[in-house]
Parts: structure tokens; C-alpha cells; sequence
């Protein structure tokens, strides 16, 4: 079975490690399901005619993100030339909505995006409830496999704010047992083709500033999904102890899915964020991958103080979203694409996001912040990470 596997990650050292551990683990993975096999860590999806859908959809998106929206921002332009505007004028949302949105141009940039990301969520679903029965068994038996663990908690009833179809996928995150196969797939369409091999979370990884002590015992992610970061945290850190928490369980059973696969030694636990279970002064890192503006004021400030309260003195935090690097959205076409999101996109909590001040909020809980970390995300050149004290 491993014969096909080649670890394809930017980090050679990575790369070598996951190898490795493969090989160690390669027992008891009878029940894996891959009907086509793998293209290096990527299982390959059921059918032919599926990835070829995919593939459409991956090359529409390239479309639809270059030449489409540079059309659109030019649409954008006249707009507000038309009302003798620039792009630079200020103007709050309502005004840019009300200007923008009755567009027929505007609006076919917006339905083109939405439809291709209805349609790859659509595909992968209908696959994965045809084959219940196989992949429910898939994730039982990787719950009861190693290395790592996966703890899940019955009891727990997921808020009202999570229950949302989180980036229009169907089900969203806690409403589909299969949620983790149907974000897999679904993502490599929206990173159009760029992240088979979770290329972007082995960069996100390399991205984490350690401790200034340089002691790295123990490392969390917060809302890990399937964790892939985690996973690369784990390459990163390999004599670490590294932990992903997240509230919805069919997105861990997959991610332990994905953990046994490799043989990477990693530890799921299902709880939220914002009240987790670990004790205090307990990691050495603690960082997360958009999880912000997926989650309301409140549960962000939850985090916040989660992370600063598990964090031992001198440990780092080091979240990663979308204006943890970047400006928040200042033109009238930065406004309309925020507003896209919130309104098409099913990221209901975005508009509460972008008016979260993230340092101040670090501030308050007691983190020395640095505004100008070393960066993650691509494009920016800095991000946002505090210090508890020592």
C-alpha cells in the first residue's frame, strides 16, 4: 500500500518524517477506502467522472477568481465613477451594497462564485452517502487505531452559532457525518488545485513562532477541522506533543481518518474552544487557522482567554485569519467582497469579525502583542501574536 504513497510536502525534513512514519504504521489499515488509490497523500476520489467534475469546477474557479473578478472590480470603477466617486472614497457598507448589489454584472460575478461553490460541496456529498456504509466503518475503526487518539464527547450539544452551512457546504461542519470527506474534496477546489498535499498548511506550520526559551513540549490548535494543520504541527514538532480541538465530530473522525492514514501521531478532542478541558498553563503554542470569522464576538473572546489560560508563561499565540495580516476591507470593492461573504458565502458571523479589534482583544486578556510577527498567510507581511508573560 505505501509503495504508492509519496509524501509531497514543501518541507523536505516533512516530508522524510511522514514517510517514515507510514511505514511503522502500515498494519491494521485494512479497512482504509480508496476505490482509485492515492496521488501522493491525496486519496483520489471514487470515480473518473467525479474528479473530472472537480477538475472542471477547480479550472472554473481559476476563471471565476482571475478574469472575472478583475472584470468586476473594473464594473466596480465605473459604478462609482458614474456617481463621481473613487475607489478610495470613503463609504459605508450600506452605501456600497446599495450601489453595487442591483448590478446585473456585479451579480454575475457573485452567482458564477456561489453556484461553482454549491456544486463542488454537492458533488462529494451525494458520493459519500451512496458509500454510508463503508466510510461510517472507515471512521469507526480509525477511532479504536493509532498512533494518536481521538476523544469525543456525546454529551455535547454544539451552539446555536455553529450549527450554520458554514461556506454553503450542506449540513455545514456538525450537520453531516460525513462533513470531513465533503471538506477535503470541496477545499481543493477552492484553493483551485493548489493544496493536494496540504501545501498551505505545511507553510502555515513553518509560519508559527516559537517561545523565545525555544522549549516546544506541547502544542494546541484551536478549531482544527479535519486537521491538517495539526498534522503539519506535528511535522514541524515531531517530539511534541500536539492536540486539536474542534466542536464538530464528523469533521475529527475524519481527521483521525487522515491521522491513522499517515501515521501521524497526533490527539483529537472534541470541545469548544472557548471552554476547553486542559489545564492550565499547559501548551507552549497555541495558534488556529480561520477560526475568527467563523465564530461570534463572544465565542471569539472565549478563544482568546482559552488561549492565554492554557498557554504556560512565556508560551506563544499565534492565530492565523484573514486580517490577523492584512488590512480590513477600506475600498467600496473590498466592501462589496466582505459583504458577498456574509451574504452568499454563509459566513454569517464575517461583518462581527471584521469589527473585532484582535490586539486590543489579546490586550484584555493579558498577552503582550506584536502586530508585526512573522507572517503567515500569503501576500501579507506580517501577523498578529502575543506573548504570555513570563
Amino acid at each position: 500500500m505505501f509503495q504508492r504513497r509519496q509524501f509531497l510536502m514543501s518541507s523536505a525534513a516533512g516530508a522524510a518524517a511522514a514517510i517514515s512514519a507510514f511505514k511503522a504504521s502500515a498494519k491494521g489499515l485494512a479497512f482504509d477506502v480508496e476505490p482509485r488509490g492515492t496521488t501522493g497523500i491525496l486519496e483520489r476520489l471514487p470515480r473518473l467522472d467525479l474528479e473530472s467534475a472537480q477538475d472542471f469546477m477547480t479550472g472554473y474557479r481559476v476563471f471565476i477568481n482571475g478574469p472575472l473578478n478583475r472584470a468586476a472590480i473594473a464594473r466596480a470603477e465605473s459604478i462609482l465613477k458614474a456617481n463621481g466617486l473613487t475607489a478610495e472614497t470613503p463609504m459605508s457598507m450600506a452605501d456600497t451594497i446599495k450601489l453595487m448589489a442591483p448590478d446585473p454584472e456585479m451579480m454575475l460575478y457573485i452567482h458564477n462564485w456561489e453556484n461553482t461553490q454549491r456544486a463542488m460541496w454537492a458533488t462529494v456529498q451525494h458520493e459519500a452517502h451512496k458509500n454510508a456504509d463503508a466510510y461510517t466503518e472507515e471512521m469507526d475503526r480509525a477511532m479504536k487505531a493509532g498512533p494518536g487518539t481521538i476523544e469525543l464527547d456525546a454529551r455535547l450539544e454544539p451552539p446555536a452559532y455553529t450549527k450554520h452551512e458554514i461556506h454553503i457546504q450542506p449540513g455545514g461542519y456538525v450537520g453531516d457525518p460525513f462533513a470531513g470527506y465533503i471538506y477535503l474534496h470541496g477545499q481543493n477546489v477552492v484553493f483551485t488545485g493548489g493544496n493536494f498535499q496540504d501545501k498551505a498548511q505545511v507553510s502555515l506550520a513553518g509560519a508559527v513562532p516559537t517561545p523565545a526559551s525555544g522549549k516546544v513540549r506541547r502544542v494546541l490548535e484551536q478549531g482544527c477541522s479535519i486537521g491538517q494543520l495539526t498534522m503539519a504541527l506535528k511535522l514541524r514538532f515531531p517530539e511534541a506533543e500536539v492536540w486539536g480541538d474542534d466542536v464538530a465530530a464528523p469533521m475529527l473522525r475524519y481527521g483521525q481518518v487522515l491521522a491513522v492514514d499517515r501515521g501521524i501521531d497526533v490527539h483529537f478532542v472534541q470541545q469548544l474552544s472557548e471552554k476547553s478541558k486542559f489545564p492550565n498553563n499547559h501548551f507552549d503554542i497555541v495558534t488556529n487557522n480561520l477560526v475568527f470569522h467563523e465564530v461570534t464576538t463572544e465565542g471569539a473572546r472565549g478563544i482568546i482567554a482559552e488561549a492565554f489560560r492554557t498557554l504556560r508563561p512565556g508560551g506563544v499565540f499565534y492565530p492565523i485569519d484573514l486580517f490577523t495580516g492584512s488590512p480590513k476591507p477600506k475600498t467600496a470593492y473590498q466592501q462589496f467582497k466582505a459583504w458577498q461573504d456574509y451574504r452568499w458565502n454563509a459566513e454569517i458571523w464575517r461583518m462581527e469579525y471584521t469589527a473585532l479589534d484582535m490586539p486590543e482583544e489579546m490586550r484584555k486578556v493579558g498577552f503582550i502583542v506584536n502586530e508585526k510577527g512573522p507572517p503567515a498567510r500569503g501576500g501579507t507581511d506580517r501577523n498578529i501574536m502575543g506573548t504570555k508573560p513570563a
